[in-house]
């Protein structure tokens, strides 16, 4: 394929080669046109005048069937497979063993290379493995744009650089337009045939032990700190760059004779494949995982150095899936957008996104080939929506969106000292979420009045050991210190369950979200809970120090929760140690067990806090992180806001302090609705404390709970509508 012949008599010789090579009586090239149908291009067995003539159309036959899947497909006796299409100007009825192979890139199929034989044979392991690595050959060449027209091959890969809008999912507020920057943009291989195979089976090797040096450099970079990155996207990537098969898919790949890179880029098509098929959203989101690590594998081999990354000044960032490790190795300054294929609004990366305030849309499928690097992009993170190579009309208007919103957080930033006092004086406490460094900066920023919830697993999920007592005291105290007078709740450990950590023995579970996680887990592990315990007296000692147990399911945990907090005390007491001025125990109410048993919780805490993504997860019986289903119930319906409702009256009735901290607090309407049903502490993401003081100012709150009282007899799915209504008549800023 390399010589100086026309590209159509080098594919005719190309046929003949594999055809003798393979002893097969038949080889035969088909390649994608832009409308999907598969054109025969060269032939060597079949007839010559079906050549150019002959064209199946998406799906058709078993062509068509290795492209829909691409993967390969070897059969003994094609005219008994239900998919097999006959065309008789082909003249192939005679012939009955068939192997076909995609050619792939970029993950979808441009091609099919095909070999047939007249007898009844299986194609062996390796015959499947030397067509694959040939047809990977092929893919390089017809890319190279001299069979196909380069405009062609964009219609196939890519896209049309025409406008498109693309309708998704709202992972985090804002708005932004800029020029695309593809996520691990693949490394595409300079040379595709090894000249010394075993050389670049020890490339690979030494470029593996590389890749997972990187890895645990990342690892060791959060050590204590609060900036570290997704648990489950680096332990992830821990586990899979020692996976078996996949190392030894790489291995077998080079033994073929491919360099390390053409090896990795082949393995790295073939995962890209089964994506496709991937039915179950977790499982296709952790296989996701593999095409993360082949692209970072290809980046050592490329000689390039991990850290932060280069980007224009306008960069809007666009990945099929994205880890928080990923994000934050961008430069914040400069990156103004995220479009995700993927992942959901409760995912690690949405999280990290609304707390940098980078507008973030998700689930735009089929994003990544329908855009180049450097394209023209506009990230809506107001309608959940992303237009590629906008008209000048369309971008026009988006500056001017982005005008308004320039002019509303300057709004929300001259609120900043005031108090959240709604217009019939009820004083309202405003607080923030935390976890990551960039929440603490936030925390003067927006005005919050303290840390409502601060995810203390952050530092245990960057650590490859157990963070030690010192370790976890500086983290708390330095946490403290960054708030000053301001109140701080900690929570203790959420992890278990699908969150595994490296140094901590588990076991699998087939439904980790109700497993052994959060409180439960350390409560059978009672030293990893009393060692957090220790930390946090010890950081707070001589100011006020609120913990707070998840996951609480049944009031005997929180009591056995509690008596590990008396023990550590009388620890402290014993040796002489400073305690907290002020110890104040709570529990999260996240398991709907607990609206049950209200009366006999409450009396043994000193808060709550309603954890509300969890509780409602529960309630309805549909996964958040599923995009499948997380849709499917408003958690502005009757059910959850009735057992708001009950939530806050029984604590009301005990003078228990409430508050709620899930992602419902941060968002104006959800809040004016908690606000109805009289709470009155809330703990926001700090993007969201801006719109929410807001909406405080503008609101009566005596007319709207005679509204609300009215709405919660609804025998409707959700009252979104109404409380919409309600707040417009009674002229609140929503």
């Amino acid at each position: 394929m390399a010589g100086a012949a026309p590209a159509q008599e080098r594919l005719d010789t190309v046929v003949r080669i594999i055809a003798q090579s393979m002893v097969a009586e038949v080889c035969s090239i088909y390649l994608r046109r832009a409308s999907g149908e598969l054109e025969l291009f060269a032939t060597q067995g079949l007839k010559p005048e079906a050549v150019h003539k002959t064209r199946l159309r998406p799906g058709e036959g078993l062509v068509g069937e290795v492209a829909r899947s691409a993967q390969p497909i070897s059969l003994s006796d094609a005219p008994a497979h239900p998919s097999f299409a006959y065309r008789p100007e082909t003249g192939e009825d005679p012939y009955h063993a068939f192997l076909g192979a995609p050619l792939l890139r970029g993950g979808r199929a441009i091609g099919v290379l095909v070999v047939q034989n007249r007898s009844e044979r299986r194609y062996d392991e390796d015959e499947v493995e030397d067509i694959q690595t040939i047809a990977m050959v092929l893919a390089e060449t017809v890319a190279s744009g001299e069979l196909l027209g380069q405009e062609e091959l964009r219609d196939i890969e890519v896209a049309p650089h025409r406008p498109e809008r693309l309708k998704g999912q709202l992972f985090a507020e804002g708005l932004a337009f800029g020029h695309v920057v593809l996520h691990e943009a693949p490394v595409p291989p300079e040379n595709l045939l090894a000249e010394d195979p075993q050389a670049e089976e020890v490339r690979l090797h030494e470029a593996l032990v590389g890749l997972k040096a990187n890895i645990d450099k990342m690892l060791e970079g959060g050590q204590g700190g609060l900036a570290g990155p997704s648990f489950e996207v680096l332990e992830t990537y821990r586990m899979f760059a020692d996976d078996r098969g996949w190392n030894r898919s790489l291995v077998e790949a080079v033994r073929t004779g491919l360099t390390a890179e053409a090896a990795v880029d082949r393995v790295r098509n073939e995962h890209r494949a089964r994506f496709a098929k991937a039915r179950d959203p977790y499982i296709k989101e952790r296989l996701h995982d593999f095409e993360d690590l082949a692209n970072r594998l290809l980046r050592v081999l490329a000689g390039d150095r991990p850290g932060e990354r280069e980007l224009p000044d306008d960069a809007i960032l666009v990945a099929r899936n994205l880890g928080p490790a990923d994000l934050l190795e961008y430069p914040r300054h400069k990156l103004r957008g995220l479009l995700l294929e993927e992942g959901s609004a409760a995912s690690h990366a949405a999280i990290v996104a609304r707390a940098l305030q980078i507008p973030c849309v998700g689930r735009l499928m089929g994003l990544r080939d329908r855009l180049s690097e450097g394209d023209l992009v506009i990230a809506d993170g107001e309608t959940g929506e992303a237009y590629l190579r906008p008209r000048p009309d369309m971008l026009a208007a988006v500056e001017s969106r982005m005008q308004v919103r320039s002019q509303r957080e300057a709004e929300f930033a001259a609120l900043r000292d005031t108090p959240a006092v709604t217009l019939d004086g009820q004083r309202i406490t405003l607080l923030t979420n935390a976890g990551l460094a960039v929440d603490l900066e936030n925390l003067d920023a927006v005005g919050a009045e303290g840390i409502g919830l601060f995810r203390t697993e952050f530092q245990f999920m960057v650590s490859d050991e157990l963070p030690r007592l010192d370790s976890q005291t500086a983290l708390y105290r330095r946490v403290l210190d960054t708030a000053g007078r301001r109140p701080v709740t900690f929570r203790t450990l959420d992890i278990g369950g699908d969150k595994v950590l490296p140094y901590l023995e588990t076991e699998r579970e087939e439904n980790p979200a109700l497993g052994r996680r959060a409180v439960r887990l350390g409560l059978d592990r009672p030293g990893l809970l009393r060692l957090q315990l220790r930390a946090l007296l010890t950081a707070a000692a001589g100011r006020e120090l609120r913990v707070m147990f998840p996951m609480i399911a049944t009031v005997d945990e929180f009591r056995h929760a509690r008596e590990l907090v008396d023990v550590e005390c009388a620890w402290a007491r014993r040796r002489g140690r400073a305690l907290p001025d002020l110890l104040r125990v709570g529990a999260m109410i996240e398991c709907p067990s607990l609206l049950w048993h209200l009366d006999a919780l409450l009396p043994l805490t000193d808060f709550v806090s309603v954890g509300t993504n969890d509780l409602f997860q529960y309630m309805f019986a549909a996964d958040r992180t599923n995009p499948l289903v997380a849709d499917r119930y408003d958690p502005l319906s009757p059910p959850a806001l009735r057992a708001l409702a009950e939530i806050q009256r029984r604590c009301a009735d005990t003078g228990t302090p409430v508050s709620v901290c899930g992602e419902l607090a941060g968002r104006p309407l959800e809040a004016f609705a908690l606000l109805t049903l009289g709470f009155t502490r809330l703990s926001a993401p700090a993007g969201g404390v801006g719109p929410v003081k807001r909406m405080i100012l503008s609101a009566d709150l005596g007319a709207a709970r005679r509204g609300m009282a009215n709405l919660l007899g609804s025998s409707s799915a959700s009252v979104r509508g109404e409380l919409e209504s309600l707040a417009r008549k009674l002229n609140v800023t929503i």
